[in-house]
Order: C-alpha cells, then sequence, then structure tokens
C-alpha cells in the first residue's frame, strides 16, 4: 500500500509562507513538506503543486536589475536541483513504488520531443531601419570601417549581420527539427528595438518564416502591465499572418505572477513559452512536461498552457567563459535530463547572435537534442 501524508498546502486558502526544510534522500534526490508515518517520506503532491504553480514567486523575493524574480532567490538554485526537473524525478520514484505493490498497473509512455524557438528581438543590425535611425547608426560608429561596413550591407552589397533565416531554414528543415519564430513587434523604446511592424519587407519576412514554422507573440517590455499595448501588438502580429496568434514568449522573459499570465489570458494568448530564466539554464518549475497555469490568487486552473524552456544560447555563452567549457559540455547534461523523462526539450536562441560560431553550435546542437 502506498501512502502519502498530505501537507496543508492543497487544503489551505490564500498563499502563506511556509516554513521549508529541504532534506537530502537516496531515491527523491531533495525533498521538503516532510512527513512520518507514511510509504512517500513527504508530501510529493504538496511539494510538486509548490514547484509547478511558482508558489515562490508570489512571495517576497530578491529580483534583478529588471524587477524580474531572480534564479538566486529559487529554492531549486539554493539546494543544487535547479539542472534537474525534480517533480519528473519524484514522479518516475512513485511510479515504481506503485508498480512494486501493483503490477497490474498501466502507464502512459510519453515520447520525448525538442522544439528549436528563435526570438526575433531586432529583424536586422543595418537593413530597413529608416533614415532618422540610419543616420543616427553612421553617427554612432564612429570609425570608418564601421561606416562601410554599414553602407555596403544598406547598398545590399552584404549580407546583414542578423541575417540568418536562410541558414535557419535549411537546417531545421534538413533535420527536421520543428521550430516557432516569437516576433516584437512593440513601440520603439529603450528595450524594444526592433524595426516597425508596418514595414512591408519585415512583414514579408514574418509570412516567409511562417510558411515554414509556427510564429508567436514576443510581447515588448512595454506592453508590461499595460494589456491595452499587448493586445495592439498581437492584433499586428495576427494582421500580418492572417491567422490567429495564441502562442507568446515575453521579451526579456518578462514573468510576473500572476499579473503577466492574467494579461496574456485576456489578450487571447492560450499558449506560453517564459517558463525559464534568462541568465541560468535549467528548470525554472522544476519540471519538463507541458502544464496547465494554476492561478493561486484565484485558486483555479486556467485556459493558460506553460511549456518551460530550459537552454537560452545567451546563458550559454555568458557560462562558458566563466566555467571555461564549451557551449557543447554546458547544454548537453541539461538535454539529457530532459530525456532521461522524455520531456519537452525547449531552447531558446537570437537571430542577433548567428555568427559563424554559433551557427556551427547550432546545427550540432539541434542533432544531439532532437535525438
Amino acid at each position: 500500500m502506498i501512502k502519502i501524508k498530505p501537507h496543508s498546502i492543497l487544503f489551505d486558502h490564500g498563499i502563506r509562507d511556509y516554513h521549508l526544510e529541504v532534506n537530502s534522500h537516496p531515491a527523491f534526490h531533495k525533498l521538503f513538506f516532510k512527513t512520518t508515518a507514511s510509504t512517500i517520506p513527504f508530501d510529493l503532491l504538496g511539494a510538486a503543486f509548490w514547484l509547478i504553480s511558482r508558489y515562490e514567486e508570489y512571495l517576497p523575493h530578491k529580483t534583478d536589475a529588471n524587477n524580474r524574480f531572480h534564479y538566486s532567490s529559487s529554492l531549486a538554485y539554493q539546494y543544487d536541483f535547479i539542472e534537474q526537473p525534480l517533480v519528473n524525478l519524484w514522479l518516475e520514484e512513485l511510479k515504481k513504488q506503485l508498480q512494486q505493490n501493483y503490477p497490474q498497473l498501466k502507464f502512459v509512455q510519453k515520447d520525448y520531443s525538442f522544439l528549436s524557438s528563435i526570438d526575433i528581438d531586432s529583424v536586422y543590425k543595418y537593413k530597413h531601419k529608416g533614415f532618422v535611425r540610419t543616420l543616427a547608426g553612421f553617427i554612432s560608429d564612429r570609425s570608418l570601417s564601421k561606416m562601410k561596413e554599414r553602407l555596403r550591407i544598406i547598398l545590399n552589397r552584404a549580407k546583414d549581420p542578423f541575417d540568418c533565416y536562410d541558414f535557419l531554414i535549411k537546417t531545421n528543415k534538413e533535420s527536421g527539427v520543428k521550430a516557432i519564430y516569437f516576433f516584437l513587434l512593440g513601440d520603439y523604446g529603450p528595450n524594444d528595438k526592433n524595426h516597425s511592424a508596418s514595414d512591408l519587407r519585415f512583414q514579408s519576412l514574418i509570412k516567409h518564416l511562417g510558411d515554414y514554422s509556427s510564429v508567436g507573440i514576443h510581447p515588448s517590455f512595454g506592453s508590461n502591465n499595460n494589456l491595452r499595448q499587448l493586445k495592439v501588438e498581437i492584433s499586428r502580429l495576427s494582421n500580418i499572418t492572417h491567422r490567429i496568434i495564441y502562442m507568446s514568449r515575453q521579451h526579456f522573459s518578462m514573468l510576473k505572477f500572476p499579473k503577466t499570465y492574467q494579461d496574456l489570458l485576456q489578450a487571447g494568448i492560450f499558449v506560453d513559452y517564459s517558463m525559464g530564466y534568462t541568465n541560468h539554464n535549467g528548470f525554472r518549475a522544476s519540471y519538463c512536461f507541458p502544464y496547465t497555469w494554476y492561478s493561486l490568487d484565484i485558486e483555479a486552473v486556467s485556459a493558460l498552457n506553460i511549456h518551460p524552456f530550459c537552454i537560452s544560447e545567451n546563458t550559454l555563452l555568458s557560462h562558458s567563459g566563466i566555467k571555461k567549457k564549451s557551449l557543447m559540455e554546458l547544454a548537453q547534461p541539461i538535454v539529457d535530463e530532459v530525456k532521461k523523462y522524455n520531456g519537452e526539450m525547449i531552447s531558446i536562441f537570437h537571430n542577433d547572435n548567428f555568427n559563424d560560431n554559433i551557427r556551427q553550435f547550432y546545427q550540432e546542437f539541434i542533432l544531439m537534442a532532437k535525438g
């Protein structure tokens, strides 16, 4: 008989700052909400709920320069399981015990999947920026060589450094990799510097990429706490693609609970890919499957489906020099963790990073991640 003694978290109303004592365990690795007189040594269901609901992000916490929840504030980082989908480990151990006690039980076998997601924050570095921004660019170059490079690209005598789109289409198609592109269509501002959504050449590119892959909205920094602006940006992408837009990932991963998800739902977004950290690879929700968001403030399951990501090439690049490891050496253990549980592996790349080295890494990475 399998017995789990419940903690009060699944029965309490409101948000409480529970005392958490994290213990190591040979089978469950790390656990909290420890109990006695039960087969499972802790309230596995309550602890999983605490992690997946992002309960700690509703509580007072340390934020970074952009007022985002900082990974160092997380229980997963503080107790060294941020690079493991701990809830999946728990469920796998529970499954083993159930099979031992009830051999007749049959479990659904999930299939591992890989999705390559691309953020288009700035579609071109030099091309099609308009007279004012181009003139400002020439002034800011401050060197003859940079001015010459800019001029050659503007005159179509050289390829724009951010123009990696043919490479991505070809590479993903040949590798059989599913991809999704998230487009920033916000108004121009300090943290939102993409081309104008009214630019026909930009629109043409969006349609072109949409012929080969899925597209979603990349809600701008300026749309935070501005539901009207969020709806405008979604409408822009919908009008360009002539499709209903229902997928998103936040620019700068600006994810605040519960406001961000509430706004997305009100704007007609039902699938989101923002669950992860921009400055640390790993598992923000300690889980590597899609799941439905539970809103703690109203104590109800929502219509929003969450797809956690666990690897960003920006984080790999920043950690590679610090840890003296190659990008592949840093990425492999994370991918292996997702494969171990037949989860959904989602990576983030940015079009403005695709120099020759990143192109080579991308080709190697997707071959490793898709299998």
